[in-house]
């Protein structure tokens, strides 16, 4: 069921398609818009939360289990992204955020294979010099998700993922995300040669 009108959820996240999300629901109007969600089984839609506002373009969520109920009312959710979509009215008058909205679809356009292993490569990369540790196999995502799939794995700044979100293109969502991870895995890898370096073999250099 894809609604035109939800709720609105402005948080500092990038929520995208496909993406797991887990929520801790503590403020009354979002508890609120949980139950009705729940009850009424429709999704809501984040948003990036911006210093003068909100991004117009978001993802709907669909609420797949609640796995902890509070005495005080506060409840502990898993979400995922559904579809992208841009904010057509914003309604204010109540203390929950509602927007008319229409869904985005992307235009067709070929994936270049060459480029979507290299941006694997990239991704695996930068992945084990953040966290040391093998990152999640991406390689059988179906391709139109996959520069979604790898903007959600790895902590980019969140107005670039905003930029990432509204692409329509696949082909054209991982071009930049290439050209942004060959420069970040470059920035990385100095990052890390440093801190070898520092560590040293034990002598004092006084």
């Amino acid at each position: 069921m894809r609604p035109d009108r939800i709720s609105l959820f402005p948080l500092n996240v990038v929520l995208f398609p496909g993406e797991l999300l887990p929520l801790h629901i503590f403020e009354p109007r979002y508890r609120r818009m949980v139950r009705a969600c729940l009850d009424e089984k429709v999704p809501f839609g984040m948003l990036l939360a911006l210093p003068n506002g909100v991004a117009h373009v978001g993802c709907s969520a669909e609420i797949l289990e609640v796995t902890k109920r509070y005495e005080d009312g506060r409840m502990d959710i898993v979400t995922v992204g559904r579809y992208p979509y841009r904010v057509v009215d914003l309604f204010t008058e109540d203390a929950l955020l509602e927007g008319t909205i229409d869904y985005l679809e992307d235009e067709d356009s070929p994936v270049d294979p060459q480029n979507r292993a290299k941006l694997l490569e990239l991704y695996e990369v930068c992945y084990t010099l953040l966290f040391s540790g093998m990152p999640v196999n991406l390689a059988e995502s179906p391709q139109r998700s996959l520069a979604f799939a790898i903007a959600g794995a790895l902590p980019l700044d969140l107005l670039w993922k905003q930029q990432v979100l509204e692409l329509r293109s696949e082909a054209e969502r991982q071009d930049r995300l290439l050209r942004y991870l060959r420069e970040w895995a470059l920035h990385l890898h100095k990052i890390d040669s440093q801190r070898h370096r520092g560590g040293g073999n034990g002598q004092s250099l006084n």
